[in-house]
């Protein structure tokens, strides 16, 4: 049984969790702990406190107990509003906190688009448009070509956790680019995991959402590798080799 950590802002989209649990079979454990989520604004401010360092260690002896072996942030704009090398600092300290491998959703896109090879990205975030532009900063400083940026203006999390299968599909159409290899959707407040087959069929293309890059990149670092065809391409593709 391999367990994984994830610590989670609010209520939005947890449901999306048992259904990745489920997904990935009977010796994969989900333990998902809810963090403080402040103030539900897409304000750099109010996101730069979300991440904060004393609000992601108040979940981790709950994960501790629970026998998890990696642990995850699983917040997007909490984690590139500090910037690649802030970014970076809060997963070291997260993970000194942890005593274990951690990582965060930022992170995890840029590890799931080399996964898969693409090159160039296209992405469609709910969120206003500077913070949209922070999230394409920092792929770029991943090595992320972005082709093009949508943001769609959503003030909380609550509101995105609110969208429907047609938003969603909305958000998809709108956002993609006919010269980027894959479509990114950042933001785990959404509700993307029971559409991701239907996501990929429509677009021709990978589709990258963050609870499904959340949990690829805690299974990742718990060296474990699941087939989950309903989980969209990166858990059917053989990794690709970096030369």
């Amino acid at each position: 049984m391999t367990a994984l950590g994830f610590l989670y802002p609010g209520h939005s989209a947890e449901d999306d969790y048992p259904r990745i649990e489920q997904l990935l079979g009977s010796d994969v454990r989900v333990d998902l702990v809810h963090t403080d989520l402040g103030e539900d604004a897409h304000r750099v401010d109010a996101l730069l406190q979300m991440g904060a360092p004393e609000r992601l260690a108040a979940g981790l002896q709950q994960l501790r107990l629970s026998g998890a072996e990696a642990v995850v942030w699983a917040c997007t704009s909490g984690g590139f509003v500090h910037g690649w090398d802030g970014a970076q600092e809060q997963v070291r300290g997260l993970a000194r906190a942890a005593g274990m491998p951690a990582s965060s959703t930022s992170f995890a896109f840029v590890h799931a688009v080399r996964e898969i090879g693409a090159r160039r990205v296209a992405v469609g975030a709910a969120y206003p448009e500077d913070v949209s532009l922070l999230f394409a900063e920092f792929l770029r400083a991943g090595g992320v070509e972005v082709t093009g940026v949508r943001g769609f203006g959503a003030v909380t999390a609550a509101e995105v956790g609110a969208w429907g299968e047609e938003e969603l599909f909305a958000l998809a159409r709108a956002a993609d680019t006919p010269d980027a290899d894959a479509l990114l959707l950042p933001h785990t407040a959404l509700h993307t995991i029971a559409h991701l087959p239907g996501l990929e069929k429509e677009l021709g293309k990978p589709v990258l959402t963050a609870n499904q890059v959340t949990a690829w990149e805690c299974l990742r670092l718990a060296d474990r590798r699941v087939n989950a065809p309903g989980l969209g391409a990166l858990f059917t593709r053989e990794p690709i080799v970096q030369v």
